[in-house]
């Protein structure tokens, strides 16, 4: 049976190498898909994404979902990311993911397919949640270009509207995660954390993959309304 096994798995790779109707980068991530331990274990564990993982590495460490909370879920198709947050808040929590593709349901979560941005996404989600949120999360990734800066650009305007909308949806105490790259451009999103939230850090989950510059940024005890007034 190893030995079918074995041979198997060169023929597959032998595919993946010898696929002429494939870009070499989307080989590259074929290639990369079939030998993450994290995709298998997904799979095996009945998660809709391997970024199931990171959530619940950042949660073990830092205790960020709790029984009972409100949990806001940015761009959160297939749903990996809603996922364990469900599980986490428990029946007494609510659990909103907002995407613009369609998401198929899910136990435990009620998903809007809806632009974020939209005017009237905060005051939706603050109606569906039954109040406002403790915790904002989002896995959100730009359609990426092959130019660094540009991705790198990207991925941090993403994140800054994301803090944008967190401020406009977050209880006082509340909690705001979400994913940005390593590029040096990063300053002024954490001036503007700090001044909002008591705690920021970066991390860099197990899942995270190490070849890649993703990390996430946490921050945690937000200051409320208060902390958005302009400085005179």
């Amino acid at each position: 049976m190893s030995t079918k096994s074995g041979s198997g798995t060169r023929n597959l790779k032998q595919r993946v190498k010898t696929a002429n109707k494939r870009s070499l980068s989307s080989q590259k991530w074929l290639e990369r898909q079939l030998n993450d331990p994290y995709v298998a274990r997904a799979k095996r564990e009945g998660y809709r994404s391997r970024a199931a993982f990171k959530l619940l590495e950042i949660d073990e460490k830092y205790n960020i979902l709790k029984t009972g909370q409100r949990v806001v879920d940015l761009g959160a198709a297939p749903g990996g990311w809603s996922q364990i947050a469900a599980r986490k808040v428990g029946a007494k929590g609510k659990v909103v993911g907002i995407d613009l593709l369609p998401i198929d349901p899910m136990p435990g979560v009620e998903f809007i397919q809806l632009d974020f941005l939209d005017e009237s996404a905060p005051d939706k989600l603050i109606e569906m949640l039954g109040g406002p949120a403790d915790v904002v999360m989002s896995d959100m990734a730009a359609n990426t270009t092959g130019h660094k800066k540009t991705d790198h650009l990207r991925i941090m305007g993403l994140a800054e509207a994301a803090i944008y909308f967190a401020r406009e949806i977050l209880a006082p105490g509340g909690v705001f995660v979400a994913k940005v790259f390593q590029g040096g451009t990063e300053s002024q999103l954490l001036a503007d954390l700090k001044r909002d939230f008591a705690v920021v850090r970066h991390v860099k989950p197990a899942a995270s993959r190490s070849d890649s510059a993703e990390l996430y940024v946490l921050a945690t005890g937000f200051r409320g309304a208060a902390a958005q007034s302009p400085s005179t």
